[in-house]
């Protein structure tokens, strides 16, 4: 007879899926910060968090309805990209270096940084694959809720 509850398997995964969703949504929201640098700086971490928990559809929700990235990738390309890359790698880490936070009026920002992100597959020690990138990306705020609107990355060891 199957037991009325989620085995401890199923709460190991369901639990700290829920977290980051919470965590995201709570991040998304802004509307603890106390100033727009660290609103914007709120939204990498949400970023970060997003992409570490292989969510696309998370990722997609801070990206711009305006989002433009590499070659004109649009906001559908991008999330898709990312879909893609959260299939080929069971476990993605991603470790940023110090945010260069530069406002622009009130409701643009830039932000650059580096980051190293790896891939790697079940329960291996060592990730499969790893890159370092140099990223830029233009943030918008919008109806109170920081975007993305623009993302470049290039290979930081060129």
């Amino acid at each position: 007879m199957p037991l009325p509850y989620p085995t401890v398997s199923r709460w190991r995964i369901a639990v700290p899926a829920a977290v980051l969703v919470l965590l995201a949504t709570t991040l998304v929201a802004c509307g603890g910060a106390s100033s727009p640098e660290e609103a914007v700086r709120s939204q990498v971490a949400a970023l970060q968090s997003a992409i570490e928990a292989r969510s696309a559809s998370a990722v997609a929700e801070l990206l711009d309805e305006d989002f433009i990235g590499p070659q004109n990738m649009d906001r559908r390309a991008a999330r898709q990209m990312a879909a893609a890359l959260m299939l080929r790698h069971q476990r993605i880490g991603v470790i940023t270096g110090p945010l260069d936070v530069q406002l622009q009026g009130e409701d643009r920002a830039l932000v650059r940084t580096r980051a190293a992100l790896t891939g790697g597959e079940g329960s291996a020690l060592l990730p499969d694959s790893a890159q370092a990138w140099r990223i830029e990306s233009g943030w918008r705020l919008r109806a109170g809720t920081w975007r993305i609107t623009s993302l470049t990355w290039t290979p930081a060891l060129q």
